[in-house]
């Protein structure tokens, strides 16, 4: 089943109107491939394909000779990369692309933030517009469901979560065993390469300490002692799982008021099939006693997905007190703050005194389950 993407048409309004390329990041499996070959259909160009998973043609396209590069695109309209974060010093190859071979296409996909395996960012300075595809969002399934059928399969994917090729299965255990494949041979493959980590072990156990702690804050000097390894070994690691789209962080909002919690993150997933199979628990929501992380996980998520897709300006946070006071979510946009609480069930609760008293200009909305739907669709 083809589940139409929002990229896909600022990602064809970029290429048809600009001679910059366009690199689309996400995590691997989450729908890259399936999106660039849709808007190569789209264009219906002469296409030429290099995948940095094979070796054909890498020897070329990473030569810096750029005779040796126009003859293997010479008679092509459109240049396709695949999982360019394999190919060696990419940056620099679609630098002399870019530069001397204007009329040419450029798509381009990583499976990791790029500078992973190269420099990309400063050779592609300005020549580029990125994008980042995350799993299936709720206004991409909107698209096919309504209201009534979005909340119906919730609890689905707060369990299962949102990956492409887990709406094609139809039984739970083609679920759980294609979340378990995923897990054990796609999640870690860049890192691993990339990320000079010798024990592979210690981030599945480190990522495995995070889905317990989602919706919490992060202590790296307590998962090191947990782990065996040091604070800053834990900082890397972290860094390079959020690289890697497996993860991120909320850090805390603070105007530098004394009583305000801003040293330590919360880390959240961006895909909650991957975080319940880390630690083995794909039970229905009923039989959980995290489910109220879960919802707090999903609903981050799919606004930093919806913020995205309508191309808004925004920063997250969370906010905490050293008295207790607390908002789940602080965005700012345009110089407004706006804090939500997130509530599982219908319940509804006033904004913090605390909060209320410090940022009396800000707005303040308790997000339940009556109310979601237009939190994460607009």
């Amino acid at each position: 089943m083809y589940i139409s993407r929002i990229l896909t048409t600022p990602i064809i309004e970029k290429l048809t109107l600009s001679k910059k390329g366009v690199i689309v990041y996400g995590a691997r499996q989450v729908g890259k491939t399936t999106l660039a070959n849709e808007i190569i259909k789209k264009f219906n160009l002469k296409t030429l394909v290099i995948n940095g998973d094979q070796s054909r043609f890498i020897d070329i396209i990473t030569s810096r000779d750029l005779t040796k590069i126009q003859s293997l695109i010479s008679g092509y309209e459109m240049l396709f990369v695949d999982e360019a974060q394999r190919i060696p010093e990419i940056g620099i190859s679609l630098k002399i692309i870019l530069d001397n071979l204007p009329t040419l296409k450029v798509l381009v996909t990583g499976s990791s933030s790029l500078d992973l395996a190269s420099k990309i960012s400063e050779p592609l300075t300005g020549r580029v517009w990125s994008y980042h595809l995350y799993p299936v969002s709720f206004s991409e399934l909107s698209a096919f469901q309504n209201r009534a059928e979005l909340d119906i399969n919730l609890e689905e994917r707060l369990i299962y979560g949102s990956y492409p090729e887990i709406f094609s299965y139809e039984s739970l255990f083609q679920k759980r065993e294609y979340l378990q494949t995923i897990s054990d041979a796609y999640l870690y493959r860049d890192l691993i390469e990339f990320g000079d980590i010798k024990n592979s072990s210690k981030i599945r156990d480190l990522l495995k300490l995070l889905a317990f702690q989602i919706g919490s804050e992060v202590s790296l000097t307590e998962l090191g002692t947990s782990l065996n390894m040091s604070k800053d070994t834990v900082s890397r690691y972290i860094d390079l799982l959020e690289k890697s789209f497996i993860i991120f962080r909320l850090s805390g909002f603070s105007r530098n008021l004394r009583k305000e919690v801003t040293k330590m993150d919360k880390v959240y997933f961006y895909d909650l099939g991957i975080r319940n199979i880390l630690i083995d628990d794909l039970k229905p929501l009923k039989d959980r006693n995290d489910s109220g992380f879960l919802w707090e996980n999903f609903l981050l998520l799919e606004r930093i997905k919806f913020n995205a897709g309508q191309q808004n300006l925004v920063s997250g946070y969370f906010w905490r007190t050293h008295t207790g006071a607390e908002l789940d979510y602080v965005e700012e946009k345009n110089g407004t703050l706006f804090g939500f609480e997130f509530k599982s069930g219908s319940k509804i609760v006033k904004g913090p005194v605390g909060w209320l008293k410090a940022y009396p200009e800000s707005k303040f909305q308790c997000i339940n389950k009556n109310n979601y739907l237009d939190f994460i669709l607009g």
